[in-house]
């Protein structure tokens, strides 16, 4: 589970930016979208290929 302590004299829009950036980092909202949405066989194939083809050119710089 996320949690954000929220520090003193700090303003709420940053704690819930911060609460984001984690729940991104961690994936969490790419992990709701696949159980809630149906992914045809195909999609998941062409994102997972997609995510290589992106590591690789990572891996290359």
């Amino acid at each position: 589970m996320t949690k954000v302590r929220v520090k003193t004299d700090e303003p709420f829009e940053k704690a819930l930016r911060r609460f984001k950036k984690k729940c991104n980092k961690e994936g969490l909202m790419q992990r709701l979208k696949e159980v809630t949405y149906y992914e045809k066989p195909s999609e998941t194939r062409r994102r997972r290929l997609a995510k290589a083809v992106a590591r690789a050119v990572m891996e290359e710089l």
